[in-house]
């Protein structure tokens, strides 16, 4: 579904990771984690078209995404959705509303089948009471779960999930993977998901790259049990074992 080659990003002439090489398969919740400032973000965004790499290609379905100009671009862009850190969702429209908004813009389908459609994916995520509500009477969760229908709009093969457990309660937290979980098994959605939640990353996550941001680059690669049990790398057992930077790591410690 992704192929990433031999990338490096940054900003201008300051380098925020280099060298990273990974593949997302078709099918599979795939988490990228690491701590704050190692550049989940600025990969996420070179992922999804907003910035292009400074080396190497990323391809989204066997099309470079930097590369892809004209109705190539919008094609593949519209190829996969995005939920928002925030959820992002319109304040001056209504759930129901900004969930259609995709179809509003992309499809010639008549409005009640957009009606229908939008209604639909609401439904697909707990949400099917909640269409003519406004986004400021919605909780964190709903708005998440809103945010994620809306990706769902246009049926994408791929979606792109941006934090989606911050803020959250661990209930409502743990609500939200169990419905990434279901999209993913019963409608064969892959799921990209940026997230530091260690909960999450165990519930939900087929496999797993972290991101270092002292070495610029990714450092491990794996079932994110596999990692934290046997990982060889300081970094990635500390990540995984909750420990402060220089504690020594006990490899005897309960799991």
């Amino acid at each position: 579904m992704i192929r990433v080659e031999d990338v490096t990003i940054g900003y201008g002439e300051r380098i925020v990771m280099s060298g990273v090489s990974f593949e997302v398969r078709r099918g599979e919740v795939f988490v990228i984690l690491g701590g704050s400032g190692c550049g989940k973000s600025s990969l996420l965004k070179n992922l999804i078209g907003l910035q292009k790499p400074m080396k190497g290609r990323i391809l989204v379905g066997g099309r470079d995404v930097a590369a892809a100009e004209g109705d190539e671009r919008q094609a593949l862009l519209r190829s996969f959705g995005v939920m928002y850190q925030s959820g992002a969702l319109f304040g001056s429209l209504t759930v129901h509303e900004n969930v259609r908004l995709p179809l509003d813009e992309f499809t010639d389908l008549s409005l009640r089948q957009r009606d229908v459609l939008a209604h639909t994916r609401l439904k697909m995520v707990g949400l099917g009471h909640a269409g003519r509500r406004m986004p400021s009477e919605l909780s964190g969760g709903m708005k998440k779960r809103a945010a994620i229908a809306r990706a769902l709009a246009l049926d994408p093969p791929l979606v792109f999930l941006d934090e989606p457990s911050a803020g959250l309660d661990p209930v409502t937290s743990a609500g939200l993977d169990a419905l990434i979980l279901d999209l993913a098994r019963n409608f064969g959605i892959t799921f990209v998901v940026v997230t530091h939640e260690l909960l999450s990353i165990f519930a939900i996550a087929d496999r797993c790259v972290m991101l270092d941001a002292s070495r610029k680059t990714l450092v491990a690669e794996g079932k994110p049990r596999t990692l934290a049990d046997s990982s060889e790398d300081q970094a990635v057992l500390r990540f995984f074992r909750r420990e402060a930077e220089g504690a020594q790591t006990d490899r005897s410690q309960p799991k």
